[in-house]
């Protein structure tokens, strides 16, 4: 069978530092870039002089390689996540494939027609209407007239703007913008479809109407490569991964091993789990120094399996040199909230079970929350110190930022989402006849 996808060494390079011009200049440019002309011949004569110009093999330092040699395959009716950091190619290589920007070299083979869900609204006029714009719109992702008009029904009940259907484009919430965009293009007919961060536009209802309808389009057969930050939406979707680093393909494989690879190597960096006080607020005089995320060495990460305990090191100290300062009487308060945001659980050290913090004028806790723990996703992590009801001594928002992991064998037959909850706990269950007595397990 002939692969739908075959991307065979392709690379893409940027020149840096070189902006477009405006069609005016002043004065001051024209000096400016005389002499920055001169002084780029002089170093240009200089390195030729000393054998050290592109000839000798030098690269410029102002190559920006966003893909290098970048070579794999998809075949017909695959669902394929590709995932890695930001600026590691993702988004540069689906523009490629969709004609978007020309490759530096290599080549792309793509067998049948391409919907690109890349940048969704671009296209959308302002002083249109909506219906103009799913026409409009529409026929920039490539469908006729007919394929539109024979999908407007859907696209306007998907996109839950019918109300408004003939009130210009500007007049629209953001969310709005995003629901119509997203419905023309979620409504292609196509063979291979490049989607990339579509999940991550709109509430959480509609991102979560979103990838039902991507769920729909893999299920219908079609080839997708997916693109996104979503561990848990890309491992529920998609069979194989391809994870990106620098431009250059780091592993290939089941879906699985891909994402803990990736997951893994963000764990292994120092800055991906590190304590963040950039938005610290209170009275000061004591304060949170450190916190981290454990792994089951101890050592600082930056995720955990839903099926592993989460543990979190907290380091607090009187700030100062008032030696009547002691921690005695403060509380602690942990919560652990969406990506977004909302609160979703809350620990305190006076919870009962808990400790109290010393008198003395540095402490460090450890709080342990046993597994299993939260649905597999990205989390965030606010922290608290405080008097109840007097004082405010130290706030941190957004202090530490972790991911929980898809387990390796899970214990349920669905996924494990968050459409299914937050929180992910197992449960004693009994059976009991209908009166009432305890019916043996088969």
């Amino acid at each position: 069978m002939q692969p739908a996808i075959r991307v065979k060494n392709l690379s893409k390079s940027y020149r840096l530092g070189e902006p477009g011009r405006p069609s005016y200049r002043t004065l001051r440019e024209s000096v400016t870039d005389s002499a920055a002309g001169a002084w780029r011949g002089f170093k240009w004569f200089g390195s030729r002089l000393a054998g050290k110009g592109r000839a000798a093999g030098i690269s410029d330092p102002r190559e920006f390689w966003a893909l290098k040699d970048v070579s794999f395959e998809v075949k017909p009716g695959e669902v394929v996540g590709i995932i890695g950091r930001n600026g590691a190619g993702k988004s540069t290589l689906l523009k490629i494939m969709s004609r978007i920007t020309e490759p530096t070299s290599g080549r792309v083979q793509l067998r049948g027609r391409v919907g690109s869900l890349l940048e969704v609204g671009t296209g959308f006029h302002p002083e249109l209407t909506g219906r103009e714009n799913i026409y409009m719109n529409g026929s920039i992702l490539g469908m006729s007239r007919r394929q539109i008009t024979r999908a407007f029904d859907a696209i306007v009940e998907f996109s839950e703007v019918e109300q408004f259907l003939d009130t210009p484009v500007k007049r629209y919430s953001s969310g709005m913008h995003v629901r119509l965009a997203f419905a023309v293009a979620a409504h292609l007919e196509c063979e291979i479809m490049l989607v990339d961060e579509v999940l991550a536009v709109g509430d959480a209802e509609f991102q979560k109407k979103c990838a039902g309808k991507i769920d729909d389009v893999a299920q219908a057969g079609r080839t997708i490569l997916f693109v996104s930050h979503n561990m848990a939406a890309v491992q529920r979707l998609c069979t194989r991964g391809l994870l990106l680093d620098r431009g250059r393909i780091a592993a290939a494989g089941p879906i699985g091993e891909v994402a803990r690879r990736y997951l893994e190597g963000g764990a292994a960096r120092a800055d991906a789990a590190r304590f963040d006080p950039a938005t610290r607020s209170g009275a000061g005089w004591a304060r949170i120094t450190d916190l981290k995320l454990l792994d089951d060495a101890d050592r600082a990460a930056a995720a955990r399996p839903a099926d592993g305990d989460l543990r979190f090191e907290v380091d607090v100290a009187v700030q100062g040199t008032d030696a009547g300062g002691t921690l005695r009487g403060l509380v602690l308060e942990l919560v652990i909230c969406s990506e977004r945001g909302e609160p979703l659980l809350s620990l305190m050290n006076v919870d009962d079970g808990g400790v109290a913090l010393p008198g003395g004028r540095a402490c460090r806790l450890v709080v342990r929350i046993p597994a299993p723990t939260l649905m597999p996703g990205r989390y965030r992590l606010d922290a608290f110190l405080g008097m109840p009801y007097l004082s405010h001594v130290d706030e941190v928002t957004d202090a530490l930022r972790f991911e929980v992991q898809a387990p390796d064998r899970p214990w349920r037959p669905y996924p494990l989402e968050v459409a299914r909850g937050i929180v992910c706990r197992q449960a004693d269950w009994r059976a009991l006849a209908a009166d009432g007595a305890e019916r043996d397990a088969p």
